[in-house]
């Protein structure tokens, strides 16, 4: 088995970091490479290593392919990157990609549109509680002058109870466990470390592609050398990540569920609650629905161990077009039960989001969230997720399973909570979700979009050796 190299991975990557609930994510520009390699040396020192089990404190740092270029990465080295990586999410291949239309276009975005300043840098905090926090992220703005640092955008993060997302669903079950890093799990469910961290084997059991840089005359460096004669692996323990600012309507949601469920006039709250269970496909503690068909079961909160071609082949329980079912198809697909979860490993993420704005509820229980007339304010995600290959994994679930309305025998539906419902292919300009029951099949039209990207990029997160060579270029 191939030993991973924890104390050269940047920690986030290791970790979600639970137990530091307090976050920023600070947007950055940089000046000259002098300056940005100056600041360079002095962050590596403060850099959290995978390594180290649980840290008081975090600190993550990321480049745009722009970025690298600032810090000094010659011709040749960037072309070592995949061009995914340098085309970023904005151009216009990509936004039939992503499906970023209407009010997610990239020219409507706040921040990494192509009409914004360009991001160069993401810096990442973390913290116990907000006044740790707070003077962790002082500590690190006081150098950004000095170091010809701008700071584009701050995006602050919001602690949500019992591990909840706006909508009122328990988030963040279903993560792929790495394979080496020590966790047991389900072999179903354990990844190969190659998917999500460069220099060990993936899915295919190959090597991903990673990118190069030249030896440095009279300097040395702790990279190891690439297959290349004098060049430089610089993607060993690092990773691609993917970062999506995506805002959450709340009232559009539970507005849209109950006017869709109202019997005579009056509001249905359990046909309600169980109608966005099946476009989630989790009901709000969590438990799956194709394993908890009838009612919501607590004692099932954080069950992933489960399949659907044994018990919901035709999606009576769990439909096929809900979120979870599309984004992880798992046992589902056109192929054996094995094949099937073969192919669907091959497209996994390792999910790092953190939720923003303040919930319309304390509870974020659908009965409350209802009631409550607390919508003022933008709230929502910051999806972050890392892969080895943004093309085979972010990409290819965007696009092939969230965005694609023929997905499995579907007709004209996307993913109901993050699908894009003003795609231009999209005839009559509305969703469509639709739910199997004994033969039939319940349609639900004129869905709008619950979600919209207010911002992204795509980042590269160098391993600690590779921080030290852009430094000492």
């Amino acid at each position: 088995m191939e030993i991973i190299e924890k104390e050269d991975i940047q920690g986030i990557i290791v970790k979600g970091y639970a137990h530091l609930p307090a976050c920023k994510f600070v947007l950055l520009g940089m000046g000259s490479k002098q300056a940005a390699q100056q600041w360079l040396q002095l962050i590596a020192q403060n850099i959290t290593r995978g390594s180290e089990k649980k840290p008081p404190a975090a600190v993550n740092l990321a480049f745009t392919y722009e970025g690298l270029k600032v810090l000094g990465l010659d011709g040749s080295s960037l072309d070592t990157f995949p061009l995914e990586f340098e085309d970023g999410m904005t151009t216009p291949h990509k936004q039939l990609f992503l499906g970023d239309f209407g009010n997610s276009a990239p020219d409507k975005w706040e921040w990494g549109g192509p009409q914004q300043t360009p991001v160069h840098a993401l810096l990442m905090l973390y913290a116990p509680d907000e006044t740790s926090l707070q003077l962790l992220y002082d500590m690190q703005r006081q150098h950004f002058a000095q170091f010809q640092l701008t700071e584009i955008k701050r995006l602050d993060t919001a602690v949500l109870g019992q591990r909840k997302e706006h909508f009122g669903f328990h988030d963040g079950i279903a993560q792929p466990t790495i394979k080496g890093l020590g966790k047991q799990d389900t072999p179903e469910n354990t990844v190969a470390a190659g998917e999500f961290i460069l220099g060990y084997k993936d899915a295919y059991n190959q090597y991903p592609d990673t990118p190069q840089v030249p030896l440095l005359q009279g300097k040395e460096s702790s990279l190891p050398p690439a297959v290349k004669p004098g060049m430089l692996d610089f993607g060993k323990n690092g990773s691609y990540l993917v970062f999506r600012q995506m805002a959450q309507d709340v009232q559009v949601f539970w507005q849209y569920i109950e006017s869709i469920t109202m019997q005579d006039g009056k509001s249905d709250e359990q046909a309600m609650i169980q109608l966005a269970a099946k476009m989630v496909g989790r009901w709000p503690s969590g438990a799956p629905v194709s394993v908890c068909p009838d009612k919501d079961d607590t004692s099932m909160e954080s069950r992933d161990d489960f399949g659907y071609r044994a018990v919901d082949s035709a999606g009576l329980r769990c439909p096929i077009g809900s979120h979870i079912r599309r984004t992880n198809p798992r046992d589902a697909m056109d192929a054996s039960s094995s094949k099937s979860m073969e192919i669907a490993n091959k497209h996994r993420i390792l999910r790092r989001g953190r939720s923003y704005g303040k919930p319309v509820c304390d509870s974020l229980e659908p009965a409350e969230i209802l009631r409550s007339k607390n919508f003022e304010g933008e709230r929502g995600l910051y999806f972050i997720c890392f892969n080895a290959a943004i093309n085979r994994q972010f990409e290819f679930i965007q696009n092939a399973w969230v965005n694609n309305p023929k997905l499995l025998g579907l007709n004209h539906e996307r993913d109901p909570l993050i699908g894009n419902n003003a795609h231009p292919d999209d005839a009559h300009q509305c969703g469509f979700f639709s739910v199997p029951a004994n033969g039939l099949r319940r349609h639900y039209s004129n869905i709008p979009d619950f979600t919209t990207v207010k911002g992204g990029a795509y980042f590269f997160m160098p391993g600690l050796h590779a921080l030290a060579y852009l430094a000492a270029r």
